[in-house]
């Protein structure tokens, strides 16, 4: 009697311990994509980059490329090739075993995150930093007329056929102009209004079933307009979260770290 009870216990705890594991092993292994802010900086920022360490203490996937809008890039090709280095990496990470992929964008990293969303379809979660990179204000903002007057030269000389024309074309990010020299169809490509760079047209287009967390510091340029410009306008989702933190455009990501990691165990739960 003694050895047919020790047994049936032996079967039992071989069930509890074998669910237990195979529970472990349903979990989502989740790939975090990073996307840095443009030009000066790079997949390198010491107010982003920590991040990635911090994303791999909990066990998960994560990279951080250097992008096409990054200082020893910029800016290096058309808006279309940025997306597809953006699918490439996120194919790379699903390679590796990733089930659920979360993108971290900062600064012109939110819009490219917001851009791929739209055209891949299937990102289970964003977070978006510091949002910058606002085509659209460079026609309502007094300071930015040197940028809406290069808009309108390379809207102008594709309109001619010399879009691959190679010309100097100026930007302003965070205050500061700097003058890119790039082919006509590609600057307009990341400065139209109406293109794929701009967040306000992308939001509303960003899948209901992909959950979005803004963060936006008080110091930072966008904060009294960021809710209205795009955050108001994302599809409903109950998981949808936004956050203001203390500190300017380039603290965000340094003191939004605990509260963004809380978050992403939240939204890729099912």
């Amino acid at each position: 009697m003694r050895h047919r009870l020790l047994l049936v216990l032996s079967l039992c705890l071989a069930v509890v311990f074998g669910f237990g594991s195979n529970a472990a092993h349903a979990q989502p292994r989740i790939g975090v994509l990073m996307l840095h802010g443009k030009s000066p900086g790079n997949n390198m920022d010491p107010n982003f980059s920590p991040m990635k360490a911090t994303f791999e203490r909990q066990g998960w996937l994560a990279a951080v490329p250097d992008m096409p809008w990054s200082r020893g890039r910029y800016l290096d090709g058309h808006w279309d090739q940025a997306m597809a280095e953006v699918a490439g990496h996120v194919k790379t990470l699903r390679e590796q075993g990733a089930s659920k992929i979360v993108i971290v964008g900062h600064s012109m990293g939110v819009p490219a995150a917001l851009s791929h969303a739209v055209r891949a379809g299937n990102v289970d979660a964003l977070v978006l930093l510091a949002p910058g990179h606002s085509p659209v204000t460079y026609y309502s903002v007094l300071k930015s007329q040197v940028v809406h007057d290069s808009i309108d030269e390379a809207r102008a000389l594709v309109a001619a056929g010399k879009g691959d024309s190679r010309e100097h074309f100026s930007d302003i990010n965070q205050g500061r102009q700097q003058t890119i020299i790039t082919s006509s169809k590609d600057y307009l490509s990341y400065f139209d209004p109406q293109g794929d760079a701009e967040m306000s047209l992308s939001a509303p287009r960003v899948p209901a079933t992909t959950a979005v967390m803004t963060v936006i510091g008080e110091k930072d340029p966008m904060f009294k307009r960021v809710k209205a410009y795009y955050v108001d306008k994302l599809p409903a989702n109950p998981k949808n979260k936004y956050l203001e933190v203390s500190g300017g455009h380039l603290d965000t990501p340094r003191n939004a770290s605990d509260e963004v990691i809380a978050w992403i165990k939240t939204a890729i739960a099912d």
